[in-house]
């Protein structure tokens, strides 16, 4: 096991994503102790300038942007500072691959499969903020982590708090999953087929990138997250409950078979869980606000809405049927999220286009990454032609 950080043996980390909401909260935490970690690599996908000064700022030794266009003015931006700067899809695995103790995994998408792979097959301790990748390929993925002996920290407030309060070897009765309800929580279907690109994104509790605010609003970041925590904590989907809770004060929630739950609370700041996973097994200060419950006053549960929030459904089907179903949802998903933030479809048309991919396309057995790859490739195709 990799040892925690200290004074005399800083951990060496890696930052793949670093120009993202959960990659900043991560630099700031990493800023603000430097005397407990060195930086290996960080990686964007196209913003050069800005990883250009995160890199600078760190003392990172590599920083690679995905998007090989964007590498001559990476490379011109950290002239001079002696820090090796590459460009290309492969110059990014090539980051992962670097002998950091830690590695963020913070790449939106599917796209991250690859990097993070490459971490997981070199043992090492992986922070998992990219819950796409255990939807794509959740069963590939835990059995490359268990042949490697590689450790899987989870990032999302959701699965780092039952991460945090389960007890190995205790007989688990159900998870319980909270949700904020995103921002259309109480809206009718007629008020959300109207709904904007700028008000969909405009969460109520959490700072997120884009594409994740979007799936909030939906529910659907709910339904892939119900899938990951399903291989994260080999639980079965019927054994996961999802609970709305609009003070996303209470992170998630175990419950074990003598009718104890324990749940993680905090206030809503990823930086508490990136934290978490930046010093485990120990603990490290953030600069996170203390949580006052007597100003909180209350904290409100309901069950979510099934027929306003289709997402749910369409999640708990694709993991009963296994296989590739999952790989066809999180893919259509991500292509009609992209359509609608370019305001080329409506809001509600996001569930539409995944469920029709999902009918378009049968699940089918996997058994490797090059079968999850075609798979993917196949449902943005027929998502994007819808």
């Amino acid at each position: 096991m990799i040892s925690a950080p200290s004074a005399d043996a800083p951990r060496s980390v890696t930052i793949l994503g670093a120009t993202g909401s959960v990659g900043a909260s991560t630099v700031d935490l990493i800023s603000r102790s430097p005397e407990r970690f060195t930086v290996e690599a960080v990686t964007a996908n196209k913003d050069a300038e800005r990883l250009a000064a995160i890199a600078r700022q760190l003392g990172a030794r590599y920083a690679a942007v995905a998007d090989d266009t964007a590498y001559p003015a990476l490379k011109a931006a950290l002239s001079g500072s002696g820090i090796e700067a590459a460009g290309g899809a492969e110059a990014v695995v090539a980051a992962a691959a670097r002998p950091a103790d830690w590695v963020m995994a913070a790449i939106v998408g599917a796209a991250g499969l690859p990097p993070i792979l490459t971490a997981v097959r070199r043992g090492a301790m992986v922070a998992f903020a990219n819950k796409e990748c255990l939807v794509c390929a959740g069963d590939l993925m835990m059995a490359e982590v268990r042949r490697h002996g590689a450790t899987l920290l989870p990032v999302d407030s959701e699965h780092n708090a039952i991460f945090q309060v389960l007890q190995p070897g205790a007989k688990v009765r159900r998870l319980i999953l909270t949700a904020s309800g995103g921002p259309f929580r109480e809206w009718s279907r007629e008020q959300m087929a109207a709904a904007t690109p700028a008000q969909a994104v405009a969460h109520p509790n959490w700072s997120m990138g884009a594409k994740i605010s979007v799936d909030s609003a939906t529910l659907m970041n709910k339904g892939l997250e119900l899938i990951e925590a399903s291989h994260l904590f080999a639980m079965p989907e019927d054994r996961i409950e999802i609970v709305v809770h609009p003070q996303s004060v209470i992170h998630s929630l175990v419950d074990y078979a003598d009718g104890s739950v324990l749940a993680q609370l905090g206030v809503p700041d990823m930086r508490v869980p990136i934290a978490y996973t930046l010093a485990w097994p120990e603990r490290m200060e953030t600069p996170c606000a203390a949580l006052d419950l007597a100003k909180i006053a209350r904290l409100d549960f309901q069950p979510p809405d099934a027929e306003r929030f289709p997402a749910l459904r369409l999640t708990r089907e694709c993991l009963r049927q296994g296989g590739s179903a999952a790989t066809v949802l999180n893919a259509a998903n991500e292509v009609a999220v992209a359509a609608f933030l370019e305001g080329r479809i409506g809001f509600l048309d996001i569930e539409r286009i995944v469920e029709a991919t999902l009918a378009m396309i049968p699940a089918q057995a996997v058994a490797t990454l090059d079968e999850v790859f075609a798979i993917d490739a196949a449902a943005r195709r027929h998502a994007a032609a819808l």
